[in-house]
């Protein structure tokens, strides 16, 4: 892969970085509220942390062994947990949209 596409897939993952910070910046409890929007700030946090594990996925190997420190397998069990269970738990979302995203973003200096 090339430098070119791999910086390309670092530009997404910082995009979807700021996409994961302005819905937490709606704060916890619109995003848990039981109502429309709050249905609508669940699906949206769905749909980021699913971006950020399709991106990291296409990261080549090399660049991953540079970092280690990322848990890049448990980036892959939460895409498939929100892939293949009907009903994830939004506290679990709501921690990885606050927690793991920031994280992934430092640890790779973006």
């Amino acid at each position: 892969m090339t430098d070119g596409r791999v910086q390309r897939l670092l530009e997404d993952l910082a995009r979807i970085g700021a996409e994961a910070d302005y819905l937490v910046g709606k704060g916890r409890t619109a995003y848990l509220a039981e109502t429309m929007d709050g249905a609508v700030l669940r699906n949206a946090g769905e749909r980021i942390l699913m971006k950020a594990a399709i991106v990291a996925e296409k990261l080549p190997d090399d660049y991953k062994d540079r970092h280690a420190g990322v848990d890049w397998a448990g980036i892959n069990r939460m895409r498939n947990l929100e892939a293949h269970d009907d009903k994830v738990n939004d506290d679990l979302l709501w921690q990885a949209l606050t927690v793991r995203i920031p994280v992934l973003l430092t640890e790779l200096g973006l």
